[in-house]
């Protein structure tokens, strides 16, 4: 009799060089990175807008923040539209 073969499942594969998945793996990575990047920015553009409101920071420090996660935002936009016309 012969051995049963086991299937493998169609998941991520081998993430050996040169591979599909391994060039994914970087994009996908870089992704994740700048996302969270963006929402980091965000929640701390939001928490000195408050703190400007209440008057426990000043303007000039919410004005910086919100200027990078407009910065961040726009380099995200950039790299997405960017891969998407490779």
């Amino acid at each position: 009799m012969t051995q049963p073969e086991t299937s493998r499942s169609s998941g991520l594969g081998d993430l050996e060089p040169g591979t599909r998945q391994r060039a994914q793996l970087s994009v996908r990575i870089a992704d994740i990175a700048w996302s969270t990047l963006c929402v980091v920015v965000a929640l701390w553009a939001l928490w000195s807008s408050l703190g400007a409101l209440r008057g426990t920071a000043t303007w000039g420090y919410c004005a910086v923040t919100w200027i990078l996660l407009a910065v961040a935002l726009t380099v995200r936009v950039l790299t997405v539209r960017r891969r998407a016309r490779k």
